[in-house]
């Protein structure tokens, strides 16, 4: 009996010891399972908290919202509570507004101002006087954006990591001083695929090659990882410092707007159809001898402005001025993005067809219109997207630019 015992003993212990350990495993997994979840519970609480953060910063309290048709929410909002005003540098702004003197148009020129016409506002809804429209930010907006810090915030083509993923189509001017520019786009719907956007635009850029870059870019985008859609619309864009800061429309503190009939960031229809009718937007940036601040014009709509105090180099003027259109393909892997640039043909194919920008001007220092004199062109890969430039009495200084993106001679 003694001895059975002892062999019986053996034989209980090896049974637990196995038990142990062909359970015990599971049991710490189903711990680390509790503790994972437990966590990413607490990160996904903690980042809804950040967001929700950012959006009571972003979106003022109104006394009207507009629901347009492609879904947006247009909020208006009181002039002085808006987020331009967040900055204590501006709080003066509120009390010392007063009116830029606009630009003076050379005697032979009578100028064009095609009126921009925008989806929220085109059945006659409007915001009330003492009012200005923004267009409200969701959390879907910031979500998108993967890290809350880059809302709004642009890709730079100088001051970021380079990459081969931007590319251009423009005219432009250098070595001189100027205090704006003007220019008529007509907009187009081109297709973006990914994470891409699409812009025709207008650059005021003060570049010194030691120093990081200050721009003022307007004009229209398309944009679907920003705006989840693809429809064309007005955008603003400033930075003083390699786009590190500063940011599009009112998505953080620095624009002041004084219009209550354009909304920033807002669809932009009726749009142009290729070999049938063209729908134009005329866009003048310009400094106010004045103020000194930095003002935008759409059409004939004063829009609002970006205060002096912005800025650094282009706290006084620019050093560059340029026009066209510009593709990012945040997805570059070798094989080139079939995203389009303008109306998704190439700049031979000419009105109705391509985009354009006409009447290209830039303000001087006495505050007048000129016509810009030695444009030049620019494109990376003419095999993708092109450009060509020309002068017309009708005109002026003119360009037209884009194309498809990929096909058998752009890979």
């Amino acid at each position: 009996m003694k001895t059975n015992s002892c062999l019986e003993r053996p034989s209980i212990i090896f049974v637990i010891v196995l038990f142990s350990l062909l359970f015990s495993p599971i049991f710490s997994l189903v711990n680390f399972r509790e503790e994972n979840e437990t966590t990413m519970a607490g990160n996904k609480s903690k980042n809804m908290k950040l967001i929700n953060d950012r959006l009571r910063k972003i979106n003022k309290p109104f006394v009207k919202s507009i629901k347009s048709p492609d879904g947006d929410i247009i909020d208006c909002v009181l002039f002085h509570l808006q987020p331009a005003f967040d900055l204590p540098e501006l709080k003066n702004k509120i009390t010392v507004m007063v009116q830029p003197e606009l630009p003076k148009e050379q005697d032979h020129k009578t100028g064009t101002n095609p009126e921009i016409k925008q989806l929220w506002n085109l059945k006659g809804e409007s915001c009330p006087n003492g009012t200005i429209p923004i267009k409200r930010t969701s959390a879907d907006n910031i979500l998108r954006t993967n890290s809350i810090p880059k809302l709004g915030k642009k890709y730079s083509r100088k001051d970021t990591q380079p990459t081969p993923g931007h590319e251009h189509s423009i005219g432009y001017i250098r070595e001189g001083e100027f205090y704006g520019a003007k220019a008529i786009l007509n907009v187009w719907k081109p297709n973006v695929t990914g994470l891409d956007f699409s812009l025709s635009q207008i650059w005021v850029v003060a570049d010194v090659p030691t120093r990081p870059i200050n721009t003022i870019e307007v004009g229209w985008h398309v944009y679907p990882n920003a705006n989840s859609d693809n429809l064309p619309r007005l955008f603003a864009l400033w930075t003083p410092d390699g786009y590190r800061s500063g940011c599009y429309n009112m998505l953080c503190p620095g624009f002041v707007q004084t219009n209550s009939k354009v909304c920033l960031g807002a669809s932009i229809k009726p749009i142009s159809t290729y070999n049938g009718k063209q729908y134009e937007i005329a866009l003048l940036i310009w400094k106010d001898p004045n103020s000194k601040d930095w003002w935008l014009r759409v059409g004939t709509e004063v829009i609002g402005f970006w205060p002096a105090e912005l800025f650094t180099d282009l706290h006084d003027h620019a050093n560059r001025i340029d026009y066209g259109g510009e593709v990012y393909s945040a997805t570059y892997s070798g094989t080139h993005t079939s995203t389009q640039m303008g109306s998704g043909h190439f700049q031979d194919e000419g009105y109705k067809k391509a985009a354009f920008a006409s009447n290209l001007e830039m303000v001087d220092q006495d505050n007048y219109l000129r016509e810009v004199s030695n444009l030049n062109i620019f494109v990376e890969k003419p095999n993708c997207y092109g450009i060509n430039n020309g002068h017309s009495d009708a005109w002026g200084n003119y360009i037209f630019f884009g194309g498809p993106g990929y096909n058998p001679n752009c890979l």
